[in-house]
């Protein structure tokens, strides 16, 4: 009996150490050493590319149509003048149709020879849509912020740092788990873990701000993990939810052409008008050129149900020897899983939620930051590599400003210290109540991941049970 006792006290230990709390402090701990930069680094330059066109454009005033004069000339001749411009590239060009009247229209031309073996950098043309001149050619990549934004997806390491961000997304979702289990002090401890003690020190003002901004950023972090590691895995999600061609920036079939070549081939305006038969109301927002005697004509569109603005998914492929409609994708027929994976870019982006919600995916990305240099703060106290100072908010010609002491000064800044304290309880429930909206959608669509989810598990339990027999069979022989 006493063997046995000590033989299950054995077996329990391992699950004891792992819902210890020490247990999850040192691998909250040892994530944030080492990819902690990683992720300071993915919410800073995501920070920055959700404003991507906004900064391209403050960098590049020449991209800017000051005062729009006159329409927009029409698509053919703008794929003219950039062909004049660029006459030995052939192939399929991407037609890209600005978001604003002051905007410049982006013609895409996916693998120009200069950067034919990089991951992704094509060749993009920018040309004035009332006068059809190209005002500039650039490769992504090679502009500032086409180079951050890479940084963020890719960590400039192309298809490895592609694999290495989707690990990272992993990665971050672990650490804000163990954060908020770390953080959580019983019901009866909530309000006093929300505060903020000022007039502690630096380290302790640190500690505070690094456990408030986890708390109030956690759930959007979540999002942006997941988000973010089935924009660097598509093939997981599409398994789950059972949707296949939903990837970002996934045209869906490879339709050709079937009709005989001749010599009255249907030009861009006039496939643009075959195609808005089936959706009148919608907005055209590409158009993608054949590319050989079998290419065909590809027009986005978008309706106004559909959350994607810059990529939706609303597809017309015409003809362009004939002139008829081959094939047709339109979102309202989609299965709730299809529709599911429709909301990963935009929701990765914040385009999903507007204005707004670009603005709170902007701040939880510079909180990302924050939280890291704040624990790295703390943790370097620790170890004796940095010493704590008391923080002092002064008062200078009506100009408030924060200095750092040895002398413990008293705060003269308590009335402001407590406005922005409020503040930040009202952007926390502003977060709590988007996050249940999103618990509110992801209900919705929980039959259908669970469905997905019991798919992949048995396809993988059969593919063990197929190893399993294999190895049998050539342990027998």
């Amino acid at each position: 009996m006493t063997v046995f006792s000590s033989h299950n006290n054995a077996m329990q230990f391992p699950v004891q150490r792992l819902f210890n709390r020490a247990t999850w402090v040192k691998v909250h701990l040892y994530l944030a050493l080492i990819a902690g930069f990683f992720f300071a680094l993915m919410g800073l330059t995501g920070s920055i590319s959700v404003y991507r066109e906004d900064l391209d454009e403050l960098l590049n005033p020449k991209l800017v149509i000051e005062q729009p004069e006159g329409k927009r000339q029409s698509l053919d001749k703008i794929m003219a003048a950039v062909q004049a411009a660029h006459p030995n590239r052939y192939g399929s060009w991407t037609l890209e149709l600005p978001r604003s009247a002051h905007g410049m229209i982006t013609v895409w031309y996916d693998k120009p020879r200069e950067t034919f073996f990089e991951l992704h950098a094509p060749l993009m043309v920018s040309v004035n849509p009332y006068t059809a001149e190209v005002i500039a050619s650039r490769f992504w990549g090679q502009t500032a912020t086409t180079w951050l934004l890479d940084l963020h997806t890719q960590l400039q390491l192309d298809r490895f740092g592609w694999n290495t961000v989707g690990i990272l997304g992993l990665l971050l979702v672990v650490s804000i788990g163990t954060g908020v289990y770390l953080w959580w002090p019983g019901w009866r401890g909530i309000l006093d873990a929300l505060k903020i003690r000022h007039r502690a020190g630096m380290i302790r003002l640190a500690f505070d701000l690094h456990r408030l901004i986890g708390l109030l950023s956690a759930s959007i972090l979540l999002l942006l993990a997941f988000t973010g590691f089935n924009l660097s895995y598509p093939g997981v999600l599409e398994t789950l939810v059972g949707s296949s061609g939903m990837e970002h920036g996934e045209t869906g079939r490879n339709i050709i052409s079937t009709a005989i070549p001749n010599n009255h081939p249907v030009g861009l305006e006039s496939a643009e008008f075959v195609a808005r038969a089936p959706f009148p109301r919608a907005e055209l927002r590409r158009v993608t050129t054949p590319a050989g005697d079998s290419g065909i004509y590809r027009i986005n569109l978008r309706q106004g149900s559909e959350v994607n603005h810059r990529h939706p998914y609303t597809t017309v492929w015409v003809d362009r020897w004939s002139g008829q409609v081959k094939e047709v994708r339109d979102p309202s027929a989609f299965s709730s899983g299809e529709t599911f994976a429709t909301w990963v870019w935009p929701m990765h982006t914040g385009e999903a939620f507007g204005a707004t919600g670009r603005f709170i995916w902007f701040l939880t990305g510079i909180g990302l930051f924050v939280l890291y240099v704040s624990g790295l703060l703390h943790w370097l106290h620790r170890h004796g590599k940095v010493k704590d100072r008391d923080v002092n908010f002064i008062a200078r010609d009506g100009v408030y400003a924060a200095s750092l002491s040895g002398t413990g000064a008293v705060s003269a800044l308590r009335p402001l210290f407590y406005r922005l304290q409020g503040m930040s309880y009202r952007a926390g429930l502003t977060l709590f109540r988007l996050a249940g909206l999103l618990l509110q959608r992801a209900k919705r669509h929980a039959p259908h991941v669970m469905k997905g989810c019991t798919t992949l598990w048995q396809r993988l339990r059969s593919m063990l049970i197929n190893r399993q027999k294999r190895i049998g069979k050539n342990e027998g022989e």
